[in-house]
């Protein structure tokens, strides 16, 4: 299910509902078919997204560093042969080693539409078919 949210000064973001049921739980939100982000509640809602954003960075990296490590680690521990082999493997299978999209990354688009909003001194409604 989509949920649009539409600023009164700067356009609008359309999410999946499944992907914004994460960011509005993390801001004390409902997930209710209807909803507002009022221009008093943008500062700092604003403020624990730029949180969220940064700690997911930082976590994607970690989590980068330990799959190189890994598979540097596998690399070596099977020689040669093996490696060829799980290159391969890879190259069959693309969809294994995609790069997970964090929840901070799904953010972005809302923060700075929520940054345009708080500018131009607006505020923002979420709608969708029913509560998600």
């Amino acid at each position: 299910m989509l949920v649009r949210l539409t600023s009164s000064t700067s356009g609008e973001v359309v999410m999946l509902a499944e992907h914004l049921r994460g960011l509005l739980e993390v801001l004390d939100k409902d997930c209710t078919a209807r909803g507002i982000f009022t221009l008093e509640q943008l500062p700092p809602t604003i403020a624990k997204l730029k949180t969220l954003v940064e700690a997911d960075r930082q976590a994607a990296h970690l989590y980068e560093q330990a799959k190189i490590q890994a598979e540097n680690q596998a690399g070596k521990m099977a020689g040669e042969a093996a490696e060829n082999e799980v290159e391969e493997d890879a190259e069959d299978d693309e969809t294994a080693d995609e790069t997970p999209i964090w929840l901070g990354q799904r953010a972005v688009p809302l923060l700075h539409l929520m940054e345009r909003t708080l500018r131009e001194k607006g505020f923002i409604l979420w709608q969708a078919d029913r509560d998600f």
